[in-house]
């Protein structure tokens, strides 16, 4: 039988993803055969693995939901965090958040349990459209929008050009290809204004709609066909350029 990285065996697994594999590894927290797992080492079904006195098994069924994360709600699995997103939504298999969305901000989070399906999302160098909409405190302006688009100077960086468009007087669209840590907010207070409301409506060929505060659909059919082509030539390897959370 075919051996695989341990790492990917735990992610196709859906237990967790690949990076997160190495670091129970390094803990301890992971035995194959009785042993304590080693980080690169080889596994199949064959081997008995356990991870946190757990046996694993490659059998669980692809999961992936589309998720309407309130405000308030954190994207992590770390359970001493008493508003995380897994306890939120209680679903009865093991899944995690693709990405985050930061504890102020609401709306579409995807949520699965292959590892695999995370990096090729996340990977910035892909170049996955995300879109929000986002409401300032002050009046939107063709400066404002044109600054926001050519890119922004953060986190010793300039931010990647991206689609804007004004909605409102307060409120504006935009459509990223890269996730830098609070991206959007860190945007707007280079340019002197502060984010009053953000919301994710989109990853990729996924929508919000029709979803309400804490709903959430698992995606399958045409739209599942949709998602899986746009993921087909992307990246999962590291060290492409890459990033995730607005």
């Amino acid at each position: 039988m075919e051996k695989i990285r341990l790492n990917k065996y735990l992610s196709d697994a859906g237990i967790c993803s690949r990076r997160e594999a190495d670091r129970l590894t390094e803990q301890g927290m992971i035995l194959v055969d009785g042993l304590p797992a080693k980080t690169g080492m080889k596994v199949s079904d064959e081997n008995e693995i356990l991870v946190s006195g757990r046996r694993i098994t490659r059998q669980e069924q692809p999961v992936l939901l589309a998720v309407y994360k309130p405000e308030g709600i954190v994207c992590t699995t770390a359970k001493e965090e008493k508003d995380n997103i897994v306890d939120f939504l209680r679903y009865p298999t093991r899944i995690y958040p693709v990405g985050r969305l930061d504890k102020a901000s609401e709306g579409l989070i995807l949520m699965t349990n292959q590892g695999d399906l995370v990096n090729k999302i996340l990977r910035g160098g892909n170049a996955h459209e995300k879109e929000y909409i986002v409401k300032i405190n002050r009046p939107v302006t063709r400066e404002f929008l044109q600054a926001m688009s050519q890119g922004v100077p953060i986190l010793d960086t300039v931010t990647r050009p991206c689609q804007t468009e004004k909605l409102d007087q307060y409120w504006f669209r935009i459509i990223l290809t890269q996730g830098l840590n609070r991206q959007i907010r860190r945007m707007c207070e280079f340019l002197g204004v502060r984010v009053v409301s953000l919301k994710r409506v989109r990853v990729m060929n996924i929508r919000l709609e029709p979803l309400k505060p804490g709903q959430y659909r698992r995606i399958q059919g045409d739209e599942l066909n949709a998602f899986t082509a746009q993921l087909k030539d992307s990246l999962n390897a590291p060290g492409g350029k890459k990033g995730n959370r607005p």
